[in-house]
């Protein structure tokens, strides 16, 4: 993984995005979680190698897209091959076999250490359903933009970074989204290492909402609760308490798992709190904060 400054890459991302697509572009996971917790310290840096640019809403997500895309490219921004289906398809080719669009910036070496890409990607449709790829035809060939089913919540009430005419999600809203997404360890292991090692992508993420909690170190987690149900009631306003009361399952199955509990520490000390790494124990306080102030919360304004 490369290690940024959060403030300087969210600069020149910002930068190189077209002005006009600007507003349609909302930042997530590590750069923006970084962004809003070190934005006023450039001693801390992050440990990442993408940065996910997720276009909304979704009516406008092909046009930004293909935008942003021929911008980057026209500037000399190198595209990613690394991975299965990294040749631009055809109309023939079928949505889920096309390339994401992942990009370089111009003149990086993808080997060393500080490289970086964006990653463009969409919120959903509709409530339904899990990944699914919207097709981006561009002069290249045909690319596709992912999204899975809780990214809409990345994208309620987002931040302004500041003086850069771009948002980037709420800390609390990606983390409800991971909690969403992982009711339960799954087996799938991400393609890549983190540190030599293949993680589950279930404790990736269930880190990440261990990371957010720690770094924001609050007094009381109950706000966010209330946050979480309005979201919810926003997006998925036919099930919303359905998954209210599923929201603390995967974290308590992490809980209860040592293995999963460590790939979940090993994630978080290269990751986001690489700059203040945790102890496993701390991590397990912040678990138990997290499901006592918020988690239990939710599910209990889900029952009423």
């Amino acid at each position: 993984m490369s290690q940024v400054t959060p403030s300087k890459v969210l600069s020149e991302v910002s930068a190189a995005i077209p002005a006009a697509c600007r507003a349609n572009i909302i930042i997530i996971g590590s750069l923006a979680a970084g962004y809003h917790f070190f934005s006023q310290d450039e001693s801390k840096a992050i440990r990442t190698k993408d940065v996910d640019c997720v276009l909304e809403p979704f009516h406008a997500a092909v046009g930004a897209g293909q935008s942003i895309a021929r911008q980057l490219l026209d500037a000399h921004w190198q595209r990613r091959t690394a991975g299965d289906h990294q040749i631009p398809g055809n109309a023939e080719t079928p949505v889920d076999q096309l390339p994401a669009v992942r990009l370089y910036p111009p003149g990086v070496d993808p080997e060393s250490e500080d490289a970086w890409f964006i990653e463009l990607l969409t919120v959903p449709e509709s409530a339904e359903g899990g990944k699914k790829w919207t097709r981006l035809p561009l002069a290249e060939g045909h690319f596709g933009l992912p999204t899975f089913r809780f990214r809409s919540i990345t994208a309620c009430d987002p931040l302004p970074a500041a003086g850069l005419g771009i948002r980037y999600a709420r800390p609390e809203m990606m983390a409800l989204a991971n909690l969403l997404e992982h009711s339960e360890i799954k087996p799938d292991r991400m393609s890549g290492l983190i540190e030599g090692r293949a993680i589950k992508r279930s404790n990736k993420d269930l880190g990440r909402v261990l990371a957010i909690t720690t770094l924001a170190d609050l007094d009381d987690y109950r706000p966010w609760a209330g946050t979480w149900q309005k979201a919810l009631e926003t997006c998925f306003p036919q099930e919303w308490r359905e998954l209210a009361l599923k929201s603390g399952a995967g974290l308590r199955a992490l809980l209860a798992s040592q293995a999963d509990l460590e790939e979940a520490h090993h994630t978080c000390i290269n990751g986001l709190l690489n700059s203040q790494p945790p102890t496993v124990d701390a991590l397990i306080a912040a678990a138990e904060r997290l499901l006592g102030d918020a988690i239990e919360r939710l599910e209990a304004l889900a029952k009423v």
